[in-house]
């Protein structure tokens, strides 16, 4: 969200500047402008803009990856964050039915007894994407 905040605010920027040197530009070509110290120092702080901005956005940003934020949650064992992330997925595919979830993990509890609890909620998931396919 921030890498996105920013290529938004600089392109906005970016647009402003290019208009704003175009505009001064042009004026001082058609001599609408009179060519002294301050429009001198006008010009090179709007040229500076723009190539800066022109270099963070399409050169930096390019070369720098995305950051992906990690799922997961910091103090928990990796096996309890995967087991929820399953159930998670499970209840979404159950259209949020929490009970149905737990019904169908139960069976497969009682199934194969002694696996893991996310063993379980892959099965399921497994089992309802067989179902799906056929």
């Amino acid at each position: 969200m921030g890498t996105q905040v920013v290529i938004l605010v600089g392109t906005f920027v970016l647009i402003v500047t290019g208009l704003l040197l175009g505009y001064v530009l042009s004026q001082l070509v058609l001599q609408n402008l009179a060519f002294n110290f301050l429009t001198l120092l006008g010009t090179i702080s709007l040229i500076l803009i723009f190539g800066t901005l022109y270099y963070v956005l399409f050169w930096q940003l390019r070369r720098e990856p995305l950051q992906v934020i990690s799922p997961t949650i910091p103090n928990q064992p990796d096996e309890e964050v995967t087991s929820n992330y399953l159930k998670n997925r499970l209840i979404a595919r159950l259209s949020g039915d929490v009970a149905a979830a737990e019904r169908l993990i139960e069976q497969a509890k009682q199934n194969v007894p002694g696996m893991p609890e996310n063993w379980y909620c892959e099965k399921v998931l497994n089992e309802l994407d067989q179902d799906q396919q056929s």
